[in-house]
């Protein structure tokens, strides 16, 4: 049980875990770079004790693994599972209330303990301009948080119990931003803290808000954790770490007294600032829009402080740990909140957000001779309205029939709903609605559109296992490869305008139906490279389903209207780069050749690729 980041970085060299980088670094693309690179080696976390133009240390990759993600949290996870699950299911406790008094005496020591003494982050005042400001990627507008815990209570209720603790990015520096007096911080109204800054505008108030950097892991973690009605963030740091949240206020703000770092600021109603772009974790850049800015009150760091921080890319990185152990420790509660759910996977190579596969049940019509999606209609309905997964495009839905499924078994799961799916009857639109933030494939910033493809019933086809010849020598397009049975991708031109794009796809389609039909090709995928698009299932999960809107990308061989019906003989996603869409996230060649210093033979690095 780790009182602060300290002990857990003490504990993770003991065990072999944990690096220390004693060069010089330069927190301006280098850091990140290191990162990265031993990120994707499934390297140990790393200590950098010497951060160009800071006196202050920085530690990342501590998640960078599930097994040491597991063993960080190795004394509390089981404690903090079963009361996850007693929130889910809270008849539990009256089935077994000798066993479960364990589970609630750790509820009660979770709870959080206002202290008025023993302060340590408040030892020192510093500026922003003090901190390693690291930026991650050449285009990042300027330094940014990336672990931050941000912190403010409901202007209505104040009070810790009523508080968010949320993970929104920071930029410290760059843009419009007076450095040491202004920072940005980006998040989405329906938030937690949007809520409490919508409040706090109505009643004409600046809403108070701290910024928390390191403190104990189970901090970090908190605060992206999709949590019960009823378990609030900072409970949960303390059922995870093992320790009540120590917590205190000055000049009104509240301070966490675990935290290395501490920012207090103001947001005051209706003013804003530039922030971006940011490399971020869908593998483009997010770009620059207006976003609240905070007023500095003051910044405060504890003696020795350690600044935690991650960088974010085209997945898998380091925040894919994250959601697996969100996964590990709320996994039923998807079922709970959703009845007739059985499983909902974001795929992790797709962004997360654009892509989800999900397994529920069909009970309503057992009486039809013919199977088909009923109940999976509302279900999908019920995801698509839910939380964070409301922010997805495409929704692959069905119900097990006579075997078991598992949607982590990417390959097997997406065949099976091919094999069945009737793409006359089972795609469903949903138009001019949300997206994610981050994600430029829409019509505009978080707007775009979403689609299911539910399939249930008997098996309707054999997939192709080989290119078909109908793809192959098409005038205009060249290089169909299979990407999987049943899915096959194509190289068309480079993509100019939507007048165009359907010109060209009409002429496609015109082609394919001269040569005859494809029944066992459902799923076309139009690229720009399909050598890249077909080397892996990653590249396929990302490439298509980050770059396509459904309502503006989605065609169809043989496609109609009926009764405001869309359907097609075969689905074509046009999934080139457009012009409006985001830049892809490209490393520095010159900072990839400045960082080798650290791998070579003798060097802190040495020996980790």
């Amino acid at each position: 049980m780790y009182r602060n980041l300290e002990d857990c970085i003490i504990d993770l060299e003991r065990n072999g875990h944990l690096v220390r980088i004693k060069e010089e670094v330069d927190p301006d693309l280098e850091m990140a770079a290191v990162h990265l690179k031993v990120y994707e080696a499934g390297g140990p976390a790393l200590l950098f004790e010497n951060v160009k133009g800071s006196k202050f240390r920085a530690a990342s990759n501590l998640f960078g693994t599930i097994e040491r993600s597991k063993f960080i949290f190795r004394h509390t996870w089981e404690a903090a599972e079963n009361i996850v699950a007693l929130r889910n299911d809270p008849v539990k406790a009256l089935k077994q209330p000798l066993k479960n008094i364990g589970n609630g005496l750790a509820a009660w020591k979770a709870l959080p303990a206002k202290k008025t003494s023993s302060l340590p982050v408040a030892t020192n005042k510093i500026n922003i301009e003090d901190l390693p400001l690291i930026k991650s990627w050449p285009m990042d507008g300027g330094a940014f948080i990336t672990l931050p815990q941000v912190y403010s209570e409901d202007p209505d209720k104040p009070g810790i119990m009523n508080s968010n603790l949320g993970m929104y990015r920071v930029q410290l520096s760059g843009n419009e931003y007076e450095l040491n007096k202004e920072i940005g911080l980006h998040y989405q109204i329906h938030r937690g803290i949007g809520v409490h800054h919508e409040k706090a505008s109505r009643r004409g108030e600046a809403l108070k808000v701290s910024c928390f950097v390191g403190g104990p892991p189970a901090h970090t973690l908190s605060a992206v954790m999709p949590l019960p009605e009823g378990l609030s963030e900072i409970t949960f740091a303390g059922l995870l770490s093992g320790r009540r949240f120590h917590y205190s206020y000055i000049d009104g703000y509240c301070i966490s007294n675990d935290a290395d770092f501490v920012i207090t600021g103001e947001i005051h109603p209706g003013e804003t600032k530039p922030e971006g772009p940011f490399g971020d974790h869908l593998g483009y850049y997010s770009l620059t829009h207006p976003f609240p800015v905070m007023k500095v009150k003051n910044v405060y760091a504890k003696p020795n402080a350690i600044w935690p921080f991650t960088v974010v890319g085209r997945p898998p990185q380091e925040d894919t740990s994250f959601g697996a152990l969100i996964h590990e420790l709320t996994g039923d509660a998807i079922k709970q909140e959703i009845p007739g759910v059985k499983e909902v996977h974001a795929v992790d190579a797709a962004g997360v957000h654009p892509l989800l596969f999900a397994i529920g049940s069909e009970r309503y019509t057992p009486y039809l001779a013919v199977k088909q999606p009923t109940e999976l209609l509302t279900i999908a309905n019920r995801i698509l309205g839910t939380g964070q997964l409301s922010l997805a495009k495409y929704l692959f839905i069905t119900a097990e029939d006579r075997q078991p499924l598992d949607t982590h078994d990417e390959v097997a799961f997406l065949s099976y709903i091919l094999e069945r799916i009737d793409l006359h009857r089972d795609l469903h639109f949903q138009t001019n609605t949300t997206i994610d933030t981050l994600d430029y494939s829409g019509t505009g910033l978080n707007s775009g559109s979403k689609v299911v493809f539910a399939a249930y019933g008997e098996k309707k086809r054999e997939l192709c296992k080989e290119t078909p010849q109908e793809l192959t020598e098409l005038r205009g397009f060249a290089g169909a490869r299979l990407v999987m049975p049943g899915i096959v991708a194509l190289q068309g031109p480079a993509f100019t305008t939507y007048a165009k794009a359907q010109e060209e796809l009409q002429d496609l389609c015109e082609m394919i139906r001269t040569r005859g039909t494809l029944p066992t090709c459902p799923l076309i995928i139009l690229c720009d490279d399909s050598a890249f698009l077909s080397d892996s299932m990653k590249n396929f999960f990302w490439a298509t389903f980050t770059r396509s809107n459904p309502s503006h990308d989605m065609y169809g061989l043989n496609s109609y209207y009926e009764n405001k019906h869309w359907g097609c003989d075969n689905v074509i996603i046009d999934a080139r780069v457009k012009p409006h869409q985001a830049p892809p996230l490209i490393p520095d060649p010159q900072v990839e050749r400045n960082i080798e210093r650290l791998f070579a033979k003798g060097a802190s690095l040495g020996g980790i690729l």
